[in-house]
């Protein structure tokens, strides 16, 4: 069946069943053409909002190498 066929079938039905099948389209198409998140590709992102407030120098320094370490184990 041609996609002309499908939309000349389409257009004979009654109207409710037509906006069942738009919005069956569109749900369709939604889930398609969003990409999908994976959680893998959010674990690397762990710990990039931690606050170094309160620390000094030195343990600023400390905390970010461990932050590094623990990314290049990953």
């Amino acid at each position: 069946m041609t996609s002309q066929e499908l939309q000349k079938q389409a257009l004979q039905l009654p109207i409710s069943d037509r906006w069942h099948l738009v919005q069956t389209l569109l749900e369709s198409l939604k889930r398609e053409s969003q990409p999908s998140v994976k959680r893998g590709n959010l674990s690397s992102l762990k710990g990039i909002a931690k606050s170094s407030a309160g620390m000094n120098e030195l343990e600023a320094k400390e905390d970010y190498v461990n932050y590094l370490a623990k990314k290049a184990e990953i």
